[in-house]
């Protein structure tokens, strides 16, 4: 059968939905994904009270973690999917890999995509300095959808390449962990040294930008100073930036799922 003569978005449709129902049937990793988050806030703007960093400053990039950290665990059900058998067969099955590609992206994305959203209510409901307009509001949720598809298109194509979760979680400890760091979610921006050029370098810097431009920076000049400095960049480029991120991230995934794999028993 030609794979061409089967529709994709049914496949879509229903890895998206395994990756869900995964997830929601997991209890533990439901309340640690809820609470950890939660956890980071209050302990990074607690802590960091006295340097003028506190909950307004951690609250956009708390929300990166969130899809940085739920998009990567999510796709470890890659690793877990090959060596159960079950991605062998839908590698053999006459569907478009890009269905594959994306049922498996769109479902991990989802699962960040209500974490984030429900803390960001979590924060509109505690914090007087985090009141976007409606408007402004929607929009970070249109950012935060494009910064969680690429980034579980990248952890994608990262656990595409492994065959244990071990290995994927030692990636994850030395590349993915310093991404979110460097990224003005923790420290504020700043442009001298090589570290400023790091930053500046980060794809993920932009959605934290954005994210902090649309849901803390208001246009009446009322955010602190430490959400407000200088160095935050366009919401114009942070969306750019943002958008070209996840197309490069999809068409990688969509590239790599075409190649053999160890572990893989089709072409």
């Amino acid at each position: 059968m030609n794979s061409a003569t089967v529709p994709a978005l049914p496949v879509v449709f229903a890895l998206s939905q395994r990756e869900l129902v995964r997830f929601f049937r997991q209890r533990n990793r439901v309340i640690g994904a809820f609470l950890q988050p939660i956890i980071f806030w209050l302990l990074f703007s607690e802590g960091l009270r006295s340097s003028n960093l506190g909950y307004t400053h951690f609250y956009p990039g708390t929300l990166a973690m969130i899809l940085l950290f739920t998009a990567i665990f999510a796709t470890i059900s890659i690793i877990e999917d090959r060596n159960e058998g079950f991605l062998q067969g839908v590698l053999v099955a006459p569907v478009p890999r890009m269905a594959m590609v994306l049922g498996k992206v769109i479902g991990g994305a989802s699962i960040a995509m209500i974490q984030a959203i429900l803390f960001m209510l979590l924060g509109w409901l505690t914090s007087p300095e985090i009141n976007p307009p409606l408007l402004q509001a929607l929009a970070g949720v249109g950012l935060m959808v494009v910064v969680s598809i690429a980034l579980t298109s990248l952890g994608f194509l990262i656990a595409w390449r492994m065959n244990s979760s071990q290995a994927y979680h030692a990636i994850m400890s030395v590349f993915l962990f310093p991404m979110w760091l460097l990224s003005g979610a923790f420290f504020p921006q700043g442009k001298d040294g090589l570290l400023g050029w790091v930053v500046a370098l980060n794809p993920l810097t932009y959605g934290v930008a954005g994210l902090k431009r649309h849901l803390v920076l208001t246009l009446s000049g009322l955010a602190p100073p430490t959400v407000a400095d200088g160095n935050t960049p366009p919401l114009w480029l942070c969306w750019l930036v943002s958008v070209v991120f996840a197309v490069v991230m999809l068409g990688l995934c969509w590239r790599v799922a075409g190649t053999r794999t160890k572990g893989d028993f089709v072409s």
